[in-house]
């Protein structure tokens, strides 16, 4: 799925958000490498990333052409600051309802809402394609509710860190139910 381009405000800071090109392959491997080694809250250390341009092209286009998941990219003032993707947790009845939500920023782009404008946009395709709950699994206990559950619309609350931990884990439950007139 591609997500368009779209333009925003944090402040100063110009933020970009936009889908992966495959002429960017290699700069995500390298940015994979180094957040992996600025946090202990991602699934793996730097040397464990096996990736390559070319298994990189053949994830950004298969991200950019499928109906089901999506890789977005994010930008600010001018620079690559990170990515958020999500993905189907699986084709079982019992868990196509689920996606699987994975962000990560270098470290200098972290502590000033460019997390949250990501899950946001990315929290709003999610629910467009009806997934009922996304989520994230990390290292580290704790919980952020990124929706109430209730006829509500979709909107990010507060983080809450747990011990000390501020990596998200987080719950959508997208409003499937009619409204009763």
């Amino acid at each position: 799925m591609v997500f368009e381009e779209k333009e925003y405000m944090i402040g100063d800071k110009k933020i970009l958000l936009r889908s992966a090109k495959t002429e960017e392959a290699q700069l995500l491997v390298d940015y994979l490498k180094t957040v992996c080694g600025e946090t202990r809250f991602l699934l793996c250390d730097p040397d464990e990333v096996k990736y390559t341009a070319e298994s990189e092209v053949e994830f950004i286009n298969e991200k950019n052409s499928s109906e089901d998941s999506m890789l977005m990219l994010a930008f600010v003032d001018g620079e690559y600051a990170g990515n958020c993707s999500f993905l189907p947790i699986g084709s079982r009845r019992r868990a196509k309802h689920r996606a699987d939500i994975g962000i990560a920023l270098f470290q200098k782009y972290t502590g000033f809402g460019l997390g949250r404008l990501m899950l946001k946009q990315l929290l709003e395709k999610i629910k467009e394609l009806r997934y009922e709950q996304a989520g994230t699994f990390k290292k580290g206990d704790g919980a952020f509710v990124v929706h109430d559950g209730s006829e509500k619309s979709t909107t990010l609350l507060d983080v809450i860190p747990c011990d000390g931990i501020t990596d998200f884990d987080l719950a959508l439950k997208a409003n499937t139910h009619k409204k009763e007139a």
